[in-house]
């Protein structure tokens, strides 16, 4: 990561964190650059990098303002407000709301083209459930299940399209209860018997209970 990423990064996260809340103007670029000792082109480049998302606006003569993140036009910061502790509840219900979209219309299309080959690899992720020794790899085996009925889409744009949404599901409490092990079965059940409308509605649903968790350090 260059330097001017990792102040965009930084600058971000500071932003995510309320230090510069909606509406409140970012240090000055001579302050900036005095503040984490790098050129002023580095913090200029940085600060681009934002308002390129616009996660800021320039005013000229007055400075850069942070715009709330429902003006923002990039998935990155989306994201990572929704898996900030204490994210804004409405960032948080909007990201879930978009995945469950986009996920309930991939298991969809996962139920009408996958081969056997991706039957092999969603029982081989869910016996990988059912028997993982910690929560690290039960959180791999439930990554791997969702990575796997993308894959099952038979759709090369999907995959591009589900990958932002990769660090959401990193960051979402690990489901340790037989209720989400049954919810898993069910869905592949769906897509195994090749039916749209159910794959949808299962996984529809088993998002909604993932996303009604409390959320976990």
């Amino acid at each position: 990561m260059s330097l001017p990423e990792e102040l965009s990064e930084q600058l971000l996260g500071s932003i995510i964190d309320g230090t510069y809340p909606p509406g409140a103007c970012l240090p000055s670029e001579p302050e900036l650059a005095e503040l984490f000792s790098i050129s002023r082109l580095t913090v200029r480049e940085a600060v681009k990098a934002l308002r390129v998302q616009n996660v800021v606006r320039i005013e000229r003569g007055r400075g850069t303002y942070v715009n709330p993140p429902a003006e923002w036009t990039s998935l990155h910061p989306m994201i990572r407000a929704a898996t900030s502790p204490g994210a804004d509840p409405e960032v948080v219900a909007g990201i879930h709301e978009a995945r469950r979209m986009l996920e309930s219309g991939i298991a969809e299309l996962a139920a009408i083209k996958r081969t056997d080959a991706d039957l092999r690899r969603l029982r081989e992720q869910l016996r990988n459930m059912r028997e993982a020794g910690t929560p690290e790899t039960r959180a791999n085996a439930h990554i791997a299940f969702h990575q796997a009925i993308v894959r099952a889409t038979g759709n090369a744009f999907v995959p591009l399209l589900f990958e932002p949404f990769m660090r959401l599901l990193s960051e979402l409490p690990v489901e340790t209860d037989r209720g989400a092990v049954v919810r898993h079965e069910r869905l592949l059940a769906a897509i195994e018997a090749g039916d749209p409308t159910e794959a949808r509605r299962v996984m529809a649903a088993h998002l909604r209970s993932q996303q009604n968790r409390p959320r976990t350090a």
